[in-house]
C-alpha cells in the first residue's frame, strides 16, 4: 500500500520478479560476470520510485570542470562557486564528470519544457525514404504509427520552426499537425 496525495493507492508490481534474471541474495550470478541485475527488493524500489515520480527533462553534459573552466577562462575555484550557486537555486545537478541543467535551469535560459507533438502523413511510395530522414531531425523521440498518422515526432518548442521547415523539404509529406503543448 502506498500513499499518494492523501489517499491510499495499492502498488500492484507489473515486474515478474521470479522469471527474471537476476542474483538471488547474490547466490547466482548471469552468465557474463560483468553485468549482475539487483535483488528483488532493488527493483521494487525502483518501480515505487517510478511510479511516484515524474517525467523531467534534463540536460546532461559529460564534462570535466578543468575544461569548462578553461572553456569559460575562469578558474576552477571560481567555476565551483558558480556551480554551487546553481545546485542551490535548483537549475543544475553536479557530480563527478557531469553536470545536468534542470527544467527549472531550462526555464531561467528561455527554453520551455514543454514538447511539440507533431503527426506527419507520408506518401505510401515514399514511407521508408522519408522516415530515414525524419530520423535525423532534432527530435526527442520518432515514432512510425499505424492509424490516422505514419510518423509522430516529440520535439522541443525551440526547434519546432526548423524541424517543419526540414519536414517540408522531404519528399512525400502530405500532411503535419502540430500538437503545442501550454
Amino acid at each position: 500500500m502506498a500513499y499518494v496525495k492523501g489517499s491510499a493507492v495499492e502498488v500492484k508490481s507489473k515486474l515478474d520478479l521470479d522469471k527474471l534474471a537476476f542474483e538471488k541474495d547474490g547466490a547466482r550470478k548471469v552468465s557474463d560476470p560483468a553485468t549482475t541485475f539487483p535483488v528483488a527488493k532493488s527493483l521494487q524500489i525502483l518501480e515505487l520510485v517510478f511510479k511516484k515520480g515524474n517525467r523531467k527533462t534534463v540536460y546532461s553534459a559529460c564534462i570535466a570542470q578543468a575544461d569548462l573552466a578553461c572553456a569559460l577562462h575562469i578558474t576552477r575555484q571560481a567555476l565551483n562557486q558558480h556551480l554551487k550557486k546553481l545546485r542551490v537555486s535548483g537549475f543544475a545537478q553536479v557530480g563527478r564528470g557531469f553536470i545536468n541543467v534542470t527544467e527549472d535551469g531550462l526555464r531561467a535560459l528561455g527554453y520551455r519544457k514543454d514538447p511539440v507533438i507533431i503527426t506527419v502523413r507520408v506518401s505510401p511510395q515514399t514511407r521508408s525514404d522519408a522516415f530515414e530522414k525524419m530520423k535525423s531531425l532534432p527530435a526527442i523521440e520518432v515514432f512510425r504509427v499505424a492509424g490516422d498518422a505514419d510518423v509522430v515526432l516529440i520535439v522541443e518548442q525551440h526547434t519546432l520552426e526548423q524541424v517543419l521547415q526540414t519536414l517540408s523539404e522531404i519528399d512525400g509529406i502530405l500532411e503535419t499537425k502540430s500538437l503545442v503543448a501550454m
